[in-house]
């Protein structure tokens, strides 16, 4: 890539001579948006009988023949590292963002983003990892920082990503479940109703349906059997509410080795957060969910941070849980990171810089 100023004149007695050169900073050659060359624009001859009156100096450059514009870059970066379920969109201002096709669950490498990101010239930047995101959500972007880069930077980019398993981004869109909820606390009927319509409404979002509501007994038999009964009828998810973790006679603790479950994790390392827990029914792949009632009232909750992995098929382990705590401070100033219940999609638009 070589510099060239163009000076005064020279596009008058030389026309040709600026043809094919790169624009390197932006500039006006009057009022109107027909009047404004962009970085990285590449001047046609219609460009140059424009300018022959410009009084310059205009700055370019001259690619060489290993050099790949700042667009096609772009493109190129985005392919190696958009997996399933993105779109990539044109370059704005030479940067390509990727946009999920659907809802889903994001899902990020963050080694291979900043692999990638130690590339000189390379810059790549995404939402962060395990983010529940609507359809046309804006998720990652890809760019270069000069002009142009050698080709073989790009071929640096996708040597690194040969080494990680998958995408440095995908999106892993949602599997409709079907929910059975088990509740073994009495709640007055104003309560189960706002309980009940809120559990729906994030089942439906999820684009999974609800089977029903079995409220039971405060005991283990009560409650592995209505578990025993949900997976009978082919429930893929368990809800339970009600019940208190911190009692050593919690029914709804005490009926998972009724039904052959292993919890996970009692708690999670969040706040608020204390009366999570998770568990496995390994030979029937059941996850069983538990929820404090109030909690499905809430979308601010750990509950709401762990259920996307969940809805999107993925097994929780223990790690998941214990890496919460980075982060697992749930205030107010957090809601960006929860589902967003009441929107089903976006149109984010390309900003410019």
């Amino acid at each position: 890539m070589q510099p060239v100023a163009i000076q005064p004149g020279v596009i008058a007695s030389a026309p040709a001579s600026c043809v094919g050169l790169i624009v390197a900073r932006e500039f006006r050659t009057g009022r109107g948006r027909e009047n404004r060359f962009r970085k990285g624009h590449r001047l046609t001859a219609d460009d140059c009988a424009r300018l022959r009156d410009f009084p310059g100096p205009i700055h370019t450059v001259r690619l060489d023949n290993d050099d790949v514009h700042e667009d096609d870059a772009a493109r190129r970066i985005a392919s190696l590292v958009q997996g399933d379920h993105l779109i990539a969109r044109d370059p704005v201002q030479s940067r390509v963002n990727m946009i999920a096709a659907e809802r889903g669950l994001l899902r990020v490498s963050a080694e291979a983003v900043f692999r990638v990101n130690m590339i000189p010239g390379v810059s790549v930047f995404t939402l962060p990892d395990r983010l529940p995101v609507l359809k046309g959500k804006i998720v990652a972007g890809a760019k270069i920082t000069p002009i142009a880069v050698p080709a073989t930077t790009l071929d640096e980019v996708e040597r690194v990503l040969r080494e990680f398993p998958e995408p440095l981004v995908t999106l892993k869109p949602f599997v409709p479940q079907r929910v059975g909820v088990v509740v073994s606390e009495g709640l007055a009927e104003p309560v189960r109703n706002r309980f009940e319509q809120s559990v729906r409404d994030k089942m439906t979002w999820y684009g999974s349906t609800i089977m029903r509501f079995d409220y039971v007994d405060e005991d283990p038999d009560a409650v592995a059997s209505a578990i025993r009964q949900f997976d009978a009828e082919g429930a893929t998810l368990i809800l339970t509410a009600g019940g208190n973790m911190m009692d050593p006679f919690d029914a709804s603790i005490s009926a998972l080795p009724r039904v052959g479950a292993e919890v996970i994790r009692y708690g999670a390392p969040a706040h608020p957060g204390s009366m999570f827990w998770l568990a496995w029914n390994e030979e029937l792949d059941l996850p069983i969910f538990n929820v404090a009632s109030c909690s499905m009232y809430s979308r601010s909750t750990v509950a709401d941070l762990v259920l996307p992995w969940v809805m999107a098929g993925e097994k929780v382990t223990p790690e998941d849980l214990a890496r919460i705590g980075y982060g697992g401070l749930l205030d107010r100033d957090m809601g960006w990171r929860f589902p967003q219940y009441d929107i089903t999609e976006v149109d984010e638009p390309d900003e410019e810089e």
